[in-house]
């Protein structure tokens, strides 16, 4: 093991070998504490990382593509279609060894993707570089300063708000999916991968979903989620206006994209507040919320894995009446104070 030697300063430095570059030339990392024995400890927490470095200590994206490899065959297409989008996104330390990344150089990544990046984003990112760093180098923990959390600006849409849209889409290809979706509530993936032989009365299937891979080519696959695998019950009405099938297939020829380009077409077309086709899923879980059915059965009923979105959407359903109710409460103790203040005169 390397011995490391006192400087004039006081301090103590322990120099060991990292490597031979192209010329030939050897290169050592230093490593300086205020004892001998802090020097050294560093030192070999070097070597060691070093030693259990995969494939010759690689570069970060060179990692990061590994790690992705290693988990395409579990992973569905969309996720890795998000993971290699993604990758450029660390530009600034792709070509950097995993063994030489410190915690300013990740501190500084993170700054620098903040800027021009959501909370949900950047922690997103710094997730992915923990996964990547714990797998090829076990022994270094992050400790990074990321940005505080923001709440949703979830928007739900009003029960005027969908009978405009309703109306706005009837008897054209939008028109299916929005009921689907308003009062399943289904995912545009689901939709789109939904076929006749999916439902059977007035139950519906939703066993499959269509995402974009990463050749950006759309795939069916499982559902996102064990949850997502579920049976939903319909008005009638709904199941009458799906068109009787000709031939085993979709019952829709568009594809997620497309949804959300003419779902936009739709709400300018009713004159109504531009929200997400996302969030038809939220107004069926407020409106269900709203006439007292369980969390339980929502979440069964939306393929929702946990309770998350669901207090995000009711916070939201929440704030819109909070003007109202504060109203209410602020004149209940006006007129209180106002009987008192009778009250008051009349003893005098």
């Amino acid at each position: 093991m390397a011995t490391a030697k006192k400087l004039p300063s006081g301090s103590w430095r322990c120099q060991v070998y990292d490597y031979t570059d192209a010329n030939g030339k050897r290169h050592y990392t230093s490593f300086t504490a205020p004892t001998k024995k802090e020097a050294e400890y560093k030192a070999a927490q070097f070597m060691v990382e070093k030693q259990s470095s995969f494939k010759g200590d690689m570069t970060f994206k060179e990692a990061l593509t590994a790690y992705i490899d290693q988990r395409r065959p579990v992973l569905s297409p969309g996720s890795i279609r998000e993971y290699v989008r993604c990758i450029k996104n660390y530009d600034d330390i792709n070509n950097i060894r995993i063994s030489q990344i410190t915690q300013d150089l990740i501190q500084q990544h993170v700054n620098s993707f903040s800027k021009d990046h959501a909370p949900k984003s950047v922690r997103d990112n710094h997730a992915l570089i923990t996964a990547v760093l714990s797998k090829y180098r076990p022994n270094f923990a992050l400790n990074t300063t990321l940005p505080q959390k923001r709440r949703p600006n979830l928007y739900v849409p009003t029960d005027e708000d969908i009978k405009k849209v309703m109306n706005a889409a009837a008897g054209s290809k939008m028109e299916i999916p929005i009921l689907l979706a308003a009062f399943g509530p289904m995912r545009r993936g689901e939709i789109c991968a939904l076929e006749y032989d999916d439902i059977s009365g007035t139950r519906v299937h939703v066993q499959r979903s269509m995402v974009m891979d990463e050749n950006r080519q759309y795939v069916i696959k499982q559902p996102k989620s064990y949850a997502g695998d579920r049976f939903i019950d319909y008005p009638e009405f709904i199941i009458d206006k799906i068109p009787k099938a000709q031939a085993p297939g979709r019952i829709t020829d568009l594809n997620p994209n497309m949804i959300t380009q003419r779902f936009n077409h739709v709400l300018k077309h009713a004159g109504v507040p531009h929200f997400r086709f996302h969030d038809c899923r939220h107004y069926c879980a407020s409106i269900m919320h709203a006439i007292g059915v369980p969390d339980a059965y929502i979440m069964e009923r939306g393929g929702w894995g946990s309770d998350a979105v669901l207090k995000n959407v009711y916070r939201h359903t929440i704030d819109d009446k909070r003007s109202q109710m504060t109203n209410k409460t602020n004149s209940y103790f006006e007129s209180m104070q106002h009987e008192m203040q009778h009250d008051s005169n009349i003893s005098q």
